[in-house]
């Protein structure tokens, strides 16, 4: 590099060139016999000006700041000081009125690039982009042209390398006199004010123009440390002046107006800017509005369902007791019909019926299998292992969805009381009898299981397990309290038979007839309880494809269900249903599991740009940075890890290893889940139709003790 003339003003002259050279050679004796160079090679030139005697320039990076940009400006003017602010791009967004503050008290205004990258780190064409973003937001925001530059990472009025010499002469390239520095405070140290001001003076023989900060961090100490500079400046005889003055031909102007032709543009390049501003703003408040309610949720339902639990167990011994004492009341034994809506089935049918046949059960118990048209065996195979079982029947119809089969079913039961079994699920032999037993209140009219996962085969499937614990069973639990569970899963539920034919049967229009008709209960002013010891084993998706498939479904269905129940949202006639359980689903299941990935974009974006800021003040100043914002997401993760031991200390018998997988899951499975939310958001506004994306079964089920 060729550096001519003096100061800390720069400009790139010249660009190196490669040179030449004509090579003679003696093919027959192997030698080299003449050389001559054709060309020169030339290095980077840099012109640098600005060194003027007794005349100092104040410059400030980062801003503008709400808060510490302001009182600056205050002590500048107090003192009747000039200063040149060198502002980013996403800061003048937030702060236009700031911005324009600056410009109005006579103060100069420099280009900082858009977001503060490390520029040496870009493309070539990232660069310009930085740079020309930035510019067209400050020239809409002030109308006039910016001059000087800086780059973020540039601290020095000597580039040498080609990281710092390349954007410096794309900046070149695009009119920018390069604003360097030779007396840096380093205020970004935050040494304390009396050492900011030495830094100065103590290097104010080798400059003009000094470094300080109005914004990207804590600037107290700059605040504090300006009114002595500047005095202390002064009663050494130097005189502060805009950078523009040190050009020394006294032409140069820092911000010259923009043509008047240009004005029509600016406006909407400025409500451009405002709206990209505008969803910045937004995006960081749903960030972190989402942040704060997942942690009050988390709080709200461990509690309700700590409270759920102490009163089962107290239910319990007292129970126990009463034995002792005193005859227990007959007990509660309505006649029960259990359909089992089968679709493709084969091969496991003939399982799940035999585990409803051992049930203990002392109240009348049918089976109804319902085959809805299967292209398979799953009606014969049925037909066949129960034939002359007088508790079992087997009806086939033709295809019509879980629903049909269902309603089906219901026109033939017997029972005053219906279960619904999905025919991939295995109950324990009390599931019937412990489904009952909240019945016997006349208020409750549906009674959801406990389903857990059998099929712990590998890890997708382990993943769904401690979802169905922490998440669906945990939900149970705390909303029980408040009358407000709002799905009586397919897989183990139960319902009172008038009730549900004064609903209409379960409907066809959503692909979650299940939950459809709970919230239509629940809005009709009855009662649905949760029963955790009925427990049910059913086969989960074993294949990431299988499981986004049943997501979706399940997604899908429950904006459907939100969607056909939207008049209950908010409404306080229909009490927690309504102002809490809708809201709960509509937040938690569906909205943010649909912004979910860009909170996790803006996180890992967070650590590059917090990597990147602080490598400005070195690698150990960058590892602390990283240090602090990876230890918050340590407690985040951790309280979530708290969630689910809470969740499974309130599942006696659940594998509570299975609780260390929290923290892997959620940097992979819950990604998995943010997506089918976004398909199904996605796949309602394009109106179209959604099949059921029946999954295959491999009976893997296995019962466990619990």
């Amino acid at each position: 590099v060729e550096f001519n003339g003096k100061g800390e003003l720069l400009r790139i002259s010249a660009r190196p060139t490669i040179g030449a050279r004509t090579v003679g050679f003696d093919s027959l004796r192997g030698l080299i016999t003449r050389q001559s160079v054709s060309v020169f090679p030339t290095p980077w030139i840099v012109e640098r000006f600005g060194a003027q005697a007794h005349r100092v320039a104040l410059t400030f990076d980062d801003g503008p700041d709400k808060r510490w940009t302001p009182a600056i400006l205050d002590t500048l003017a107090s003192r009747g000081a000039p200063a040149t602010f060198f502002m980013i791009g996403t800061a003048v967004e937030s702060n236009i009125g700031l911005a324009r503050r600056v410009l109005s008290e006579g103060h100069e205004i420099g280009n900082h690039t858009f977001t503060h990258p490390n520029l040496s780190l870009l493309p070539p064409s990232i660069v310009r982009f930085e740079l020309d973003f930035n510019q067209r937001l400050l020239e809409a925001t002030l109308d006039r042209r910016v001059v000087f530059f800086r780059a973020p990472y540039f601290g020095d009025a000597e580039p040498t390398t080609a990281d710092e010499l390349i954007p410096a002469g794309i900046a070149s390239d695009r009119g920018y006199i390069i604003a360097g520095l030779h007396l840096d405070s380093e205020d970004w140290q935050q040494p304390g004010a009396d050492v900011i001001v030495r830094n100065v003076l103590t290097a104010r023989v080798r400059g003009n123009v000094v470094l300080l900060h109005d914004g990207g961090g804590d600037r107290a100490q700059t605040l504090a440390a300006l009114g002595p500079l500047i005095d202390s400046l002064r009663a050494r005889g130097d005189t502060l002046v805009p950078l523009s003055a040190l050009a020394g031909d006294g032409k140069l102007v820092g911000m010259p107006p923009l043509p008047r032709a240009d004005e029509a543009t600016r406006l909407p390049e400025l409500a451009g800017f405002a709206l990209i501003g505008f969803g910045e703003w937004v995006m960081t408040w749903l960030f972190l509005i989402a942040v704060v309610l997942g942690l009050a949720r988390v709080a709200f339902v461990g509690v309700l369902a700590i409270v759920q639990r102490a009163r089962e167990v107290v239910r319990e011994r007292r129970a126990a007791k009463l034995e002792l004492t005193t005859p227990p009341p007959p007990p509660y034994l309505p006649a029960v019909t259990v359909i089992v809506p089968a679709f493709r089935e084969e091969a496991v049918i003939v399982r799940t019926v035999q585990s409803l046949l051992a049930q203990e059960y002392n109240g009348v118990l049918e089976v109804i299998v319902v085959d809805d048209g299967s292209p398979d065996n799953t009606y014969a195979v049925a037909r066949d292992a129960f034939d002359g079982n007088a508790r079992v029947t087997v009806l086939t119809k033709t295809n019509g969805g879980k629903s049909s089969a269902l309603n089906f079913g219901i026109a033939r039961a017997h029972g005053e009381i219906i279960i619904g079994l999905d025919a991939d699920t295995l109950f324990e032999r009390d599931t019937v009898a412990q489904l009952v037993k909240p019945l016997a209140r006349p208020d409750v009219v549906a009674v959801a299981g406990n389903a857990k996962v059998g099929n712990r085969l590998n890890l997708i499937t382990r993943w769904q397990a401690i979802e169905y614990v922490t998440s669906q069973n945990l939900d149970r639990r705390a909303f029980s309290l408040l009358n407000g569970i709002t799905v009586v899963p397919g897989a183990v539920g139960a319902w009172r038979r008038v009730a549900v034919a004064q609903a209409g049967g379960f409907s066809h229009d959503t692909l979650a007839e299940d939950q459809d008709l709970t919230l239509t209960l629940l809005a009709a002013g009855y009662h649905v309880a949760y029963a955790p010891r009925a427990i049910a084993w059913t086969e989960a998706p074993d294949t990431v494809k299988g499981l986004l498939k049943q997501r979706f479904r399940w997604s899908f269905g429950t904006l459907q269900c939100m969607w056909k129940h939207r008049h209950v949202l908010l409404r306080p006639r229909y009490g927690t249903l309504g102002m809490i359980a809708l809201p709960n689903t509509w937040v938690f299941q569906l909205l943010v599991n649909a912004i979910a990935p860009l909170a996790d974009l803006m996180f890992v974006w967070s650590l590059i740009s917090v990597w990147l800021v602080g490598m400005e003040h070195g690698a150990t100043y960058a590892v602390a940075s990283l240090e602090q914002i990876l230890t918050l997401y340590a407690v985040f993760l951790l309280v979530d890890w708290l969630a689910a031991v809470i969740a499974f200390l309130a599942e006696p018998g659940e594998e509570f290893r299975l609780t260390w997988l929290v923290f892997l899951q959620r940097f992979a499975y819950r990604q998995f889940m943010y997506w089918v939310v976004l398909r199904a958001f996605v796949a309602a506004a394009r109106g179209g139709l959604v099949g059921w994306g029946k999954l295959d079964r491999k009976a893997t089920v296995e019962l466990r003790s619990t």
